[in-house]
């Protein structure tokens, strides 16, 4: 199997060695010179020109690994001009679920395979065994459902339906993730405010243990502190990247209370001008499992 790979940035990449580990052949394109450099001696064939990926890869099959918005559009609108009926095309991204539907039925139109798939895991699931949620043309699925089953296992991935379905679930999913992420610094918070004089890093290894809120997040939570026990050298300021915002507003359409995750999609953007503990503890969080950066103080 090969595969051409858009986008080698932090999760392309890390996806990219995962095929490799797993016997695919990669070629990847990107136009940035530090991709082409990190590239070197991985076994991804590196191409800085499209069209030469294009023509190149035999198996038109090609998963984008791209931000979402603007740049992910524009490739999107240049492989369906490019590609013949057959080709498949898998966008990985954060893209909303809305533009996915509208990308499927333009790509189905030409007779090319559109998959829409939320990734999840951060760096270190696309490197390993990512959680992968698919949706789109089913035949095209079942043709990559080794694929699939190779990078993120028989349980690390689902196929959920219809085009825009595999976004949707990514979607609700992140909505989830920051409301966990904001009880976990809402709970710090208080344990750093409290007299008394915890260790927070043992906290989070003990709370990780046979507790109701293990989990990964608390994992991430340990390293955060072994790190930076006062987090002194995080500004509090937690970006957001959409897929909060775009989970409240489905919710509000579906007529679905949701108070959790809309005041945590709030409360970052009032940590653009407030600068406190809790948010310092999410700003951590999101470099931890996403290699997000982080305002510095």
């Amino acid at each position: 199997m090969e595969i051409g790979v858009i986008g080698l940035g932090k999760m392309g990449f890390n996806l990219a060695l995962n095929m490799i580990d797993n016997g695919v052949t990669v070629r990847g394109y990107d136009i940035s010179e530090s991709a082409k450099a990190n590239s070197v001696d991985t076994g991804i064939l590196f191409y800085d020109d499209l069209d030469g990926l294009i023509g190149e890869l035999a198996q038109k099959v090609f998963w984008v690994m791209l931000p979402s918005g603007e740049i992910t559009e524009n490739m999107l609108d240049t492989l369906l001009e490019k590609l013949p009926a057959g080709a498949i095309v898998i966008e990985g991204g954060n893209s909303n679920y809305k533009d996915s539907i509208r990308r499927g039925a333009s790509f189905e139109e030409k007779g090319i395979a559109y998959l829409d798939v939320g990734t999840s895991g951060g760096t270190s699931g696309a490197r390993n065994k990512a959680c992968l949620m698919i949706g789109g043309d089913s035949s095209a699925y079942e043709q990559l459902r080794s694929l699939f089953e190779k990078i993120a296992g028989v349980d690390g991935h689902l196929y959920a339906g219809k085009s825009g379905s595999g976004h949707f679930l990514k979607m609700v999913h992140n909505g989830i993730e920051y409301g966990m992420m904001q009880a976990i610094g809402e709970g710090f918070h208080i344990l750093e405010e409290s007299d008394f004089d915890f260790d927070l890093e043992k906290v989070s290894h003990v709370w990780n243990h046979g507790s109701v809120i293990r989990s990964w997040l608390m994992e991430l939570t340990e390293a955060l502190f072994s790190e930076s026990p006062k987090l002194e050298e995080y500004s509090g300021v937690v970006a957001a990247s959409g897929e909060g915002q775009w989970t409240v507003e489905s919710a509000l359409e579906l007529n679905v209370a949701a108070p959790v995750i809309a005041l945590s999609v709030m409360l970052r953007s009032i940590s653009q001008q407030e600068d406190v503990f809790a948010n310092k503890v999410l700003a951590g969080l999101r470099n931890q499992f996403g290699g997000h950066g982080f305002v510095k103080k």
